[in-house]
Parts: C-alpha cells; structure tokens; sequence
C-alpha cells in the first residue's frame, strides 16, 4: 500500500511539476514568439510575398475575410492584444526572416490602450520606426497604416483615446512622408463624427466587420 501511495505521489508530483514549466514557458514568452514559430518553418521565400504585422485588427482579419489572403501572396502575423512593443521583439521572427518583398505595419491601438502598462506617444512611435528601419536595413519595402479611428475601448473604458489616435497618426505620417514610406490612410475613410469608428465598419469601436475589412482592402490594394 506504501509503494501504491509512492508512486501515485510521484506520479502527482510530475503533472504539477511540467503544469508549472508550462506555465512559466507561457508566461515567459511575453512577445508570443511560440504563436508563429511552426508557421513560419513553412514559409518557403520567393521575394513575392507581404507580411502583415499588427495585433488583433491584423489577426482578425484573415478569419473575416479569408478570400482576400487566399487570393494574394500575404502572410498574416497579427497577434490579439499585443503592443508594439512585443512586435518589436517578435519582428525578426515573424517578418525578417520570412524574407518578404514588404511589410506592412498597422500599430498602436493596444499601446493606447494601455494593455502592457502606459505608453507615451513618443515611444509607440519609436517602436514603429524601430520595426521600420529593421525591415528596411534587410531590403524589405515598408508600408505604414494609420491607425484605426476609436474614441473608447470597452476593456479599459478609463481611456479617451480619440485625440491620442489622431496625434499618433500624424507622427506616422510625417515621418512616412519624410522618409518616402508608403503611408495608407485607413482613418479618413473610416472615421464617425465622434472621431470613432463608422459603426457600420465595426459594431464594438475598435475592430472591423467584414465590410470595415472590405474599405481597408480597397484602400490598400492602390497604396501596393
């Protein structure tokens, strides 16, 4: 009976022991590298491809409308939540190393939001241009997004984020223009009177519905 119990302790012992290595692998991959990193080994390079990278508008958007990503050499690297600051550490990974003839980066929302701590406009905006001159030091064509027009978050409803959108996507722009960065304009087209999202292109204010997604193809398909 003493073996019995032994062994089933041990047995015990072992599950709670790699719970917890799972959990602390989990917790430390704070950038989601693990997301992609099988996709990617895939990926086979041919010079022709364009790599998404965003957060949840991004990753959102091939589950919504698949047929715009079946119908063209993209590859989806959006991941829900995540800052610019996680993008900057996963960049290599999920864009650099796919080799792509472009990038394109659409960033910041979750910074506004506030989802991993305060971000001053100046450093969401250094982090976009980090991802930039990476992309661009390996060859790769850059396309910058406006970011998308909200005046409220449902998840953090503390936050006024209308003007700070706004203030942000002048920086971009300037230094898109600036720079001869191809800069798409998704704001202007989509933007209410309240400085929010059209509720026709997205019923929560902040992520798009298949006819958001449509206004963005159309606005992105000329800037390509």
């Amino acid at each position: 009976m003493k073996s019995l119990l032994k062994v089933l302790f041990s047995i015990t012992l072992l599950i709670d022991t790699q719970n917890v290595i799972s959990q602390n692998d989990s917790d430390n991959d704070w950038a989601n590298l693990k997301k992609y990193e099988m996709e990617n080994k895939t990926v086979k390079p041919n010079g022709k491809s364009i790599v998404f990278m965003g957060d949840s508008i991004t990753e959102f958007w091939k589950t919504t409308s698949p047929s715009f990503f079946a119908s063209n050499p993209f590859i989806d690297r959006g991941i829900s939540g995540q800052t610019t600051s996680q993008m900057v550490l996963r960049f290599e990974q999920d864009v650099i190393n796919l080799k792509p003839n472009t990038v394109v980066i659409l960033a910041g929302i979750n910074d506004i939001a506030e989802n991993t701590g305060p971000m001053t406009l100046e450093a969401i905006f250094n982090n976009i241009k980090s991802m930039t001159k990476s992309a661009k030091a390996n060859k790769i064509k850059v396309v910058l997004c406006s970011v998308l027009p909200a005046n409220h978050f449902y998840w953090n409803t503390k936050i006024m984020p209308a003007d700070k959108v706004i203030a942000l996507n002048k920086m971009i722009k300037d230094y898109a223009q600036k720079n001869k960065i191809t800069y798409v304009d998704y704001y202007s087209a989509m933007v209410d009177s309240k400085k929010g999202l059209l509720h026709k292109y997205g019923e929560d204010g902040v992520h798009p519905n298949l006819e958001g997604y449509k206004t963005m193809e159309s606005i992105l398909l000329k800037a390509l």
